[in-house]
This record gives structure tokens, C-alpha cells and sequence, in this order.
């Protein structure tokens, strides 16, 4: 990219004695097992999804930094290796990696690969046009970022505007993002932040999220998100089985909203309670018709997981309880998730405790209740993950 170049042209005019750098790391090693549904609507026999029942993964993960008064380098590499019983990936690549100039006291540009991330939400961020699934319901999974380039105004504490262009998605090999345009405005007060997204995608109709907090106490957040959009490929899901399956490249336009609570005990302890209305998602009927077209035949199933909407059913419940993030000793989580649409749960936990001041032992378990046409245990029964993870240097 020409503006990168031109940036590190920039840094190169900085003396050496201005850089500062540093460094840290985490490696990984961990075994997973899946208790796949033998009676699975979806996936009979395991043919379509062909998911791994037992899994051995080695993974590295790094931040780099090096920045002056005027420019800031970052990079995250990654390095994995896994084998499972249905394939063996090796494969490196930069999860994140930016150049940043500071042009002024209240602009700035920046080019390269960065989570446009936001908002509050534990369970979906409906603010979010790239992240709807953030990532936080499962603390080892590792979010890769879009490429982008930048254009930020910071003119105080309260306000922050910022323009991006999207080039592409990272290292993925889907790239639903490719030449997107990103509005981003924050305003923030003493004890409130609010948030405006705008998103424009080619193909596709006007993003608009939004996002925002409130501190009701010392011990009680209240926040919500909300957004509309359409959506690309998205599989059409008419009420009567009877009839077939169909694939829009435009979506009517859709609501989403999330409202959240969250409370800190005494001991630092942390609960969260979240509801989701989904508008992207099917009505009871259709998504039992989903289900039902789907068992018809191996590519009635393809087609129904390939397409499927981020979340199948329209309304959630999601809750949380979290140890003290402060203590050093381990940190642990226990989420529950309700589908009201088909009713459906799943029960999920991370544990982490220290060993010793640079290894830590970690488990992640995922226990869904329900039948083999509901959405959360639509494909498996169960899932654990567990292994140490090592701290650098």
C-alpha cells in the first residue's frame, strides 16, 4: 500500500533514540473432543460439516510494538498447527497489524489490519456490521482483523470520528467486506458512551448500529445495542416444508436489538443478563420448516448450514457470571444461553488457574440441551477443550 510506505518513509526521518519497542507472547497447547449427534438433521453421518470428533492444537500468539511521538507499529502473528481426525492445518498469518501516524494533535491516520470491534454486548453485538459473533462468549477463540485504512479525529475526550475504507477481510478466505465504507462516531460523558456506526457495502444496503452505556451505579452498568441492515446469501426459509429453499443476494432489511444489564458484587464477581431479538432469524414455523427441508436430502442439509442465518431462531436470553477480572490466581466464567424461538439452552464455562507465574492451565466446555432439530444441539451433544498456555517472555 502507498500510504504505508509512506509512513514508514515518515518514521525512517525519526532518530533511532526516539523508537521505543516492546514485546510479549503466549503459547499454546491444547486438546479438544466432540461429542458429535449421530441423528444429526444437518450433518448425517458427518458428511456436510465433516466436524473434528478429537483434535491436538499448538498455537503461538505475539504482539510486537514499536512507536515514537509520531508513529506506532503493531503486529500480532500467529503461528498454529493442528490434526484432527478429519484434516491437519499448519498456517501463519498477522491477526493484526497496523501502521499509525499522529498528524496532529487531533488527527491521525493508520492502515492495516485491525478489529473494528465495539459495544458492550456479551453475547452478539448487533452494532457491529464485521463482528456480530465478538467473540466473547468464547475466550479462546482469537478474532482476525480487516484490512483497512483510517482516517481518525480525536479532538478531546468526549468525541471521537472516525473514517474508514475496507479493502478486504484479513487472511480469511471469505471476503463478504471487500471495498466497504465505515462511519464511526463515540461521544462519551462522565459516567455514559454512546456510539454511531455507518457501514456501506457494495451490494448491500446502509448499515446503521448504534450503541450505548450507562452507569445507573457504582455496581450497575444498563446498556443496548441495536441495528438495521440486509444481508448477502441469505437463505430464505419459507413457513410450509413443502416449499424449497431459496437464496437472496439481498435480504429485505432487518432490526436487531440487545438490551443488557450488568451488576458487580462486593467480591468483584460480575453478573450479566442479555436479550436479543434477532430480526435476521426464523419465525418458530420456519425454522421447524428449516429443519424439516433440510432432512429431505444431503444437499437440502449443505445448502441449509452454508446459508444459515448468524442465529436460526429470533429471540435469546443470554446469562453470565464471572470471577473478579483483577485477581491473579485464575479467572473462570459460566454463560447460560435460552433460544425462545425453538427452545432450546446450551451451558458453556472457561476456567483458568495459575501454575505458576508464567503457566496457566485453561478448559472450555460447551454442554447444549435439546433434540437434534434445535439450534443450539442441532450438531453435537457436547464440546471440550482443554490444555496450558505459557506466557513470554
Amino acid at each position: 500500500m502507498r500510504l504505508v510506505a509512506l509512513l514508514l518513509t515518515a518514521a525512517s526521518c525519526a532518530h533511532a533514540d526516539d523508537w521505543r519497542g516492546s514485546w510479549d507472547g503466549a503459547l499454546y497447547g491444547y486438546a479438544g473432543h466432540a461429542r458429535l449427534r449421530n441423528d444429526a438433521v444437518l450433518n448425517p453421518g458427518n458428511r456436510v460439516a465433516r466436524l473434528a470428533r478429537d483434535s491436538g492444537t499448538l498455537e503461538a500468539r505475539f504482539n510486537f510494538k514499536a512507536e515514537n511521538d509520531a508513529l506506532r507499529l503493531t503486529m500480532r502473528p500467529i503461528v498454529l498447527a493442528q490434526q484432527s481426525d478429519q484434516a491437519r492445518q499448519n498456517e501463519a498469518y498477522l491477526s493484526l497489524w497496523q501502521v499509525r501516524l499522529r498528524a496532529t494533535d487531533t488527527w491521525s491516520v493508520a492502515a492495516g489490519r485491525e478489529l473494528l470491534n465495539w459495544g458492550p454486548a456479551q453475547f452478539r453485538s448487533p452494532s457491529s456490521p464485521f463482528y456480530f459473533d465478538n467473540g466473547r462468549s468464547n475466550p479462546m477463540r482469537e478474532l482476525s482483523g480487516l484490512d483497512a485504512l483510517k482516517l481518525s479525529w480525536n479532538p478531546d475526550l468526549q468525541h471521537t470520528l472516525m473514517l474508514a475504507h475496507i479493502s478486504g477481510s484479513g487472511h480469511v478466505a471469505r471476503d463478504p467486506w471487500r471495498d466497504s465504507w465505515l462511519l464511526k462516531a463515540d461521544l462519551r460523558g462522565t459516567d455514559w458512551a454512546s456510539g454511531l456506526a455507518l457501514a456501506q457495502t457494495p451490494g448491500q444496503g446502509l448499515f446503521a448500529g448504534l450503541h450505548g452505556q450507562q452507569n445507573a451505579s457504582d455496581a450497575l452498568l444498563l446498556y443496548a445495542e441495536a441495528a438495521t441492515s440486509t444481508q448477502a446469501d441469505a437463505l430464505q426459509s419459507p413457513a410450509d416444508p413443502a416449499l424449497p429453499f431459496g437464496v437472496a443476494a439481498r435480504s429485505p432489511r432487518r432490526a436487531t436489538v440487545l438490551l443488557g444489564a450488568s451488576y458487580t458484587l462486593d467480591n468483584g464477581q460480575s453478573l450479566y443478563a442479555e436479550l436479543l431479538h434477532s430480526g435476521h432469524g426464523y419465525h418458530a414455523e420456519e425454522q421447524r420448516a428449516y429443519f424439516a427441508r433440510a432432512a429431505n436430502a444431503l444437499p437440502a442439509a449443505g445448502m441449509a448450514l452454508r446459508y444459515a442465518p448468524p442465529l436460526l431462531g429470533r429471540d435469546y436470553l443470554h446469562l453470565v457470571w464471572q470471577s473478579n477480572l483483577m485477581e491473579s490466581g485464575g479467572y473462570w466464567r459460566l454463560m447460560a444461553t435460552k433460544s425462545f424461538t425453538d427452545g432450546g439452552s446450551e451451558l458453556a464455562c472457561y476456567a483458568e488457574t495459575t501454575l505458576s507465574p508464567e503457566i496457566s492451565a485453561f478448559l472450555l466446555a460447551a454442554l447444549p440441551t435439546g433434540s437434534a432439530r434445535q439450534e443450539f444441539s442441532s450438531l453435537m451433544r457436547a464440546n471440550l477443550n482443554a490444555g496450558l498456555k505459557i506466557s513470554l517472555p
